[in-house]
C-alpha cells in the first residue's frame, strides 16, 4: 500500500469514503494478480469515471451516465458507490427493477455501513414506499436514519400517523409555554 494512502487513512479514520477502504474493495473484486499501485489506478480511473457518469446524469444524459457507471463497475466491480449511482440514473430512466438490485448490491458491498449505505437504503426505502411496500420501507429509512439520514428521520414520522399526531401536540405545548399560555 502506498504511503499517501496510509497517511490519509491515519489522518481519516473514520472517512467512509477513504482510499484505503476503496483500494481494498477494488483489489479484492479483481484478479489476485493486480498489484496495490494497478489497484490505485484502477480506483482512480473508476473514480474519474463515476464523477463523469455523476455529472451526465446531471446534465440529463441518462445513457451516457449509464454506460460511464458501467464501465466503473467494470473496473473496480467491489465499489459501492458506483452501484448506488448508477441505481439513480436507472431509476431516472425508469428501470427500477435494475435500480433495486444495484441498491441491493450497494449495500451489501458497504455492509450496510457508511455513508453509501445510508444513501442506498434511502433510495430503497423510497422505491419500496412507491411500490406501496411501506412496511419494507419503513425499515430501510430506519437503516437510514441509524445510519445520519435526517431525510430518513423525517420519512419515518410522516409514515407513522402516531408519531406526526404526537408532534403536532408537542408542539403546540411548547409554543404555548414559549407564549405564556399554559
Amino acid at each position: 500500500m502506498t504511503d499517501e494512502l496510509v497517511l490519509h487513512h491515519i489522518f481519516n479514520p473514520n472517512d467512509p469514503f477513504s482510499a484505503v477502504e476503496q483500494l481494498e474493495e477494488c483489489l479484492a473484486a479483481s484478479d489476485s494478480r493486480t498489484s496495490s499501485d494497478e489497484g490505485l489506478e484502477n480506483l482512480v480511473e473508476a473514480k474519474m469515471l463515476e464523477l463523469e457518469g455523476v455529472k451526465s446524469a446531471e446534465a440529463g444524459e441518462i445513457d451516457t451516465a449509464i454506460r460511464k457507471l458501467n464501465k466503473t463497475i467494470t473496473i473496480c466491480p467491489g465499489y459501492a458507490s458506483a452501484y448506488n449511482n448508477r441505481a439513480q440514473a436507472l431509476q431516472l430512466q425508469g428501470d427500477v427493477d435494475g435500480a433495486l438490485s444495484d441498491l441491493n448490491v450497494a449495500i451489501q458491498l458497504s455492509e450496510g455501513e457508511g455513508e453509501v449505505a445510508k444513501q442506498a437504503y434511502t433510495q430503497r426505502a423510497i422505491v419500496r414506499k412507491m411500490r406501496g411496500d411501506d412496511d419494507n420501507a419503513v425499515c430501510d429509512f430506519q437503516k437510514a436514519a441509524n445510519l445520519g439520514s435526517s431525510f430518513a428521520k423525517s420519512q419515518l414520522v410522516r409514515m407513522n400517523p402516531y408519531a406526526a399526531m404526537c408532534n403536532k401536540m408537542l408542539s403546540e405545548a411548547i409554543g404555548k409555554l414559549q407564549s405564556g399560555r399554559v
